[in-house]
């Protein structure tokens, strides 16, 4: 006759598993939705370059909210259904380190990460094709002819954008000159970009765009619009007291239009450009010159087209 003591066999945990099973379920299905909800997070899609930037920021979120779900979850099952009674002051089982579920947290997380690496360097590596950039010596900028020699291609400019404590200028090929960007929808713009006195960032939220402009070198960058609409020009870099008041429209409009402006905007007299420190450095003059001490920014540009700065813009 066998005995069978000590040979009890182990039921599988169904209801464990299938506990598992639909929370894990229910916790995809959640950060899908999430992932979905997270395009509308961002200003609205306005260049050739946008959708493959959402599209990463979309699956980092999705990942993201996957991991920080699941975590929260647990917690609260725990809580809930996990512990310990009101008056139960005892000790926890002497559980030791479980090497298999180390390195299953280890590796994961790993392949994870690796993954969004991966996507990551095919995502740039797509808007590096959309808008090459390169960086050259300033005195390309004091020399037409080495600039007619730059490695871009012309469909729209080159367009010199200029930037300093606190404006911004917009040079086109024609001699044309203004403190808001026009650009023509659905062509390549090529942009000069170049600063003036310290480092300045070149940040329009609904291109996707963030060039950081280094004094002493001229940087060439391309983007192609792709929606129609006044979109907003920041300086996401901190440059003095007034930084975050240097900023402007970018308005892209059809080919036709945009011609258009290029042609009436040629015939004005120069004016004072925008420049939106100015005046609240004369405020603090006027109040005493209190407080940090800061620069004086610099003279308004003299452009043909100064731009509106109280008309509405999309993002």
């Amino acid at each position: 006759m066998t005995s069978t003591r000590g040979a009890t066999k182990k039921r599988f945990p169904f209801k464990l598993f299938l506990t598992v099973l639909i929370s894990t379920a229910i916790d995809l299905l959640a950060s899908l939705q999430i992932s979905k909800w997270a395009y509308g997070w961002l200003p609205v899609p306005a260049s050739t370059a946008a959708p493959y930037v959402d599209d990463l920021f979309s699956l980092e979120v999705g990942i993201g909210a996957f991991i920080f779900i699941g975590c929260v979850g647990f917690i609260i099952w725990s809580v809930l259904f996990s512990r310990a009674e009101k008056y139960d002051e005892s000790d926890g089982l002497p559980i030791e380190g479980n090497t298999k579920l180390e390195i299953i947290w280890t590796v994961i997380p790993f392949l994870i990460v690796m993954a969004l690496a991966l996507y990551s360097i095919h995502v740039n590596e797509t808007l590096a094709t959309l808008g090459p950039k390169q960086k050259y010596d300033v005195a390309i900028n004091q020399d037409p002819e080495a600039v007619a020699t730059l490695d871009v291609r012309r469909e729209v400019g080159p367009i010199e954008v200029i930037s300093r404590q606190w404006s911004w200028e917009f040079v086109y090929p024609d001699g044309v000159r203004s403190s808001e960007l026009h650009l023509p929808i659905d062509l390549r713009a090529n942009f000069l970009l170049s600063s003036e006195d310290v480092i300045h960032s070149f940040y329009i939220p609904a291109f996707r765009l963030k060039q950081d402009i280094i004094p002493g070198s001229v940087i060439s960058y391309s983007i192609t619009p792709t929606r129609e609409g006044r979109f907003r020009l920041r300086d996401a870099m901190f440059s003095g007291a007034y930084f975050s008041q240097n900023q402007t429209d970018v308005i892209v409009e059809s080919e036709e239009n945009y011609d258009a402006w290029l042609t009436t905007t040629a015939k004005r007299p120069m004016v004072k450009g925008l420049s939106p420190g100015t005046p609240l450095y004369e405020k603090r003059l006027k109040e005493g010159d209190r407080g940090w001490a800061t620069v004086a920014p610099s003279a308004p540009p003299m452009v043909n087209d100064p731009g509106n700065p109280e008309a509405p813009h999309d993002s």
